[in-house]
């Protein structure tokens, strides 16, 4: 998913969602979307959704909830936090230790053990995966679960341009299942409940994948890391089908995308479990996606390039520089704000 130079967009001033939608008064299904077709950019919001596909096309949705994935600990005399960003096939841990200032990711030492609270520590071992030195494979003494673990002593991640501090709740989608991503799947939070039986009503099935998102990229156009996967039978089945009658496969948000296209095998998507470390980008475009409901992303954010992999850069390009270009008010990016369907 990593992106080329060359996305030149700049953000409007003030354009971080800082709050919920709900919080200024809006449902989540109300925020802005812009619907970008070859033919034409337009505005809509994402409860139009339905009047945007047609019958016959399949929404793929990730069902993997937010892990409260920030654990605060003491470390050489100062507060610090570690992110926890998966858990490994052998039960140990990758994790980004953080600086005391929350201004970036700190260096750990190979062997230093961190004292988590509960009475949990991690060995630090080695880089993960190897060439890099913001992720980190651990081991707890004692072994635990993760999941478990964080349900009791950890918090969500915080972020710089969010105000306050808001609970779990308002970072899951609503179809959200089994805790396993480290951040929000957050291209789903604007699909209620109520807008997924609209589409259900209008032959517009909503089929499920699970992949579990590691905490974000934090170097300028930095490839994904390797993430946990599944496709189930009936979703591969489904999406086949789909295909096979010209209709489109439409993903919510770029975790769905790197799932499906992770299953394609033989021309065809097969039940899939595992780990994927497929980087789409305009080397690798998408073969099974053909359409996108997307938040929006900043200028050098990796996930521009898998943008690109299902809509080509043209179309990426007209529909940034379109909602860049609305300033009153501007777009909102990140987690609390609007979204972008891509129709190619």
């Amino acid at each position: 998913m990593s992106s080329d130079p060359g996305f030149g967009f700049r953000l409007p001033p003030a354009s971080s969602a800082s709050i919920p939608p709900e919080a200024r008064g809006l449902a989540r299904d109300e925020v802005r979307m812009a619907v970008a077709r070859p033919s034409a950019i337009t505005h809509a919001r994402v409860r139009d959704l339905p009047a945007h596909l047609r019958p016959g096309d399949l929404l793929v949705v990730n069902t993997s909830a937010t892990l409260p994935a920030a654990v605060d600990l003491v470390r050489h005399g100062s507060p610090t936090t570690v992110h926890f960003s998966t858990e490994l096939d052998d039960g140990s841990w990758v994790l980004e230790l953080r600086q005391p200032d929350a201004s970036g990711p700190a260096l750990p030492a190979p062997g230093e053990v961190l004292r988590l609270p509960g009475g949990v520590r991690l060995r630090v071992d080695r880089p993960h995966p190897a060439g890099q030195a913001r992720l980190w494979r651990a081991v707890p003494l004692p072994a635990v679960p993760p999941a478990a673990y964080l349900a009791e002593h950890g918090r969500p991640i915080r972020y710089r341009h969010v105000d306050g501090e808001w609970p779990l709740a308002s970072l899951q989608n609503v179809y959200a299942d089994r805790p396993g991503s480290a951040e929000m799947p957050s291209a789903g939070r604007p699909l209620t409940e109520a807008l997924l039986t609209r589409l259900m009503a209008a032959g517009v099935p909503v089929v499920p994948v699970v992949l579990d998102a590691g905490v974000s990229s934090q170097e300028a156009r930095e490839s994904p890391q390797p993430e946990r996967f599944t496709v189930p039978a009936v979703t591969a089945r489904l999406v086949n089908s789909t295909l096979h009658a010209g209709r489109r496969v439409v993903a919510v948000g770029t975790t769905v995308v790197r799932a499906l296209e992770s299953a394609r095998a033989g021309g065809r998507v097969v039940p899939t479990a595992g780990w994927t470390a497929l980087v789409l980008g305009p080397t690798r475009p998408a073969r099974v996606v053909g359409g996108l409901l997307t938040g929006l992303h900043e200028p050098d954010a990796s996930h521009l390039g898998l943008l690109e992999a299902v809509a080509g850069r043209a179309l990426v390009d007209r529909a940034y520089a379109e909602v860049t270009a609305v300033t009153d008010p501007s777009y909102l990016w990140h987690e609390y704000g609007d979204s972008m369907l891509l129709l190619p």
